[in-house]
Parts: structure tokens; C-alpha cells; sequence
């Protein structure tokens, strides 16, 4: 859409409207990030932190207009860059709610993403990360069944 008609994202563009719509009807907002790292080598790039930056603009515009607001964090993240993700978020979003899925610590174990999840939460958790989303063992290499769900949920506790 924003190729084809040469202009920046609608829902950026008119975010302060749609604000306004949501404040009347008491919707929070889940700010999601396209540009998360997809793998460790990508974790705090610039492109990322470029685009928390946006996030952070937006959850101000939001607040402005008295609307809440959550963030939504990283996926994949080493160890030693987690607290760096954590303080910048928090940092450039004016400790708005941080909801992260893990993050998961490495890439070099599908089908054990839970327990390098469990890791990269305890870690973020740590940190000060507002919300936990859990992973199950299947998260790069298909859909969950109940019993996926129960070893994530677990690993989480």
C-alpha cells in the first residue's frame, strides 16, 4: 500500500484520529514491531531501535490524547544484549508497558524454543518487562497443540 500510492502508512499518518476513536470506546493500544530481530544477529540494530523510536513518538501522541498503551518487545535477543533492549525501551517509551514474546536467547534450537525463551523471559522479566507472552516448542516449526500449550504455560511459571 505505501509503495503503491507513494505515502506513508494510513494508520500512521492518521494515528491522532484513530485515538480519538479509541479513547471513545476505551481501546488500548498494542504496539507491535515489524522490525523486531527475526534472529540474534539482528538483536539492537539500528533499524530496530529506529523504529522503537516511532513507537515511543506514538505512545506520546497516544497518552496526549488519554488513550493506554503497551509496547511490544523483541523476539530474539542474546543474553547479553537483553538489559540494553530493556533500559532503551524504557527509555525512548516513557516506561510504558513492555510485553515481550520471550525473548528467545538463540537460534540454534527449534523445537526447544520454550526453554531458550524461559531464559531470555527470566532475564527481561528481571529487567522490568511489564508482560510475558509465553512460547511453545513448536514456535518456528508449526502450529501448537494442547500439549505445547501446557509445556509453554509451564515453562513459564
Amino acid at each position: 500500500w505505501c509503495l503503491h500510492h507513494h505515502r506513508e502508512s494510513f494508520l500512521y499518518e492518521h494515528f491522532e484520529e484513530i485515538c480519538d476513536i479509541a479513547r471513545a470506546y476505551d481501546v488500548s493500544f498494542s504496539l507491535g514491531d515489524g522490525l523486531r530481530p527475526g534472529s540474534i544477529a539482528d538483536a539492537n540494530d539500528a533499524a530496530q531501535f529506529a523504529e522503537l523510536e516511532t513507537l515511543g513518538e506514538l505512545t506520546k501522541i497516544a497518552w496526549a490524547k488519554d488513550c493506554q498503551v503497551m509496547i511490544e518487545g523483541p523476539g530474539h535477543v542474546p543474553m547479553h544484549k537483553i538489559r540494553q533492549n530493556m533500559d532503551k525501551q524504557l527509555a525512548v517509551c516513557g516506561e510504558a508497558p513492555f510485553y515481550t514474546l520471550g525473548p528467545l536467547t538463540t537460534d540454534i534450537a527449534p523445537g526447544y524454543d520454550h526453554i531458550t525463551s524461559g531464559i531470555g523471559a527470566a532475564m527481561i522479566g528481571w529487567f522490568g518487562t511489564a508482560m510475558l507472552c509465553y512460547v511453545t516448542p513448536k514456535e518456528h516449526l508449526g502450529l501448537p497443540d494442547r500439549n505445547d500449550v501446557k509445556i509453554g504455560v509451564i515453562t513459564y511459571k
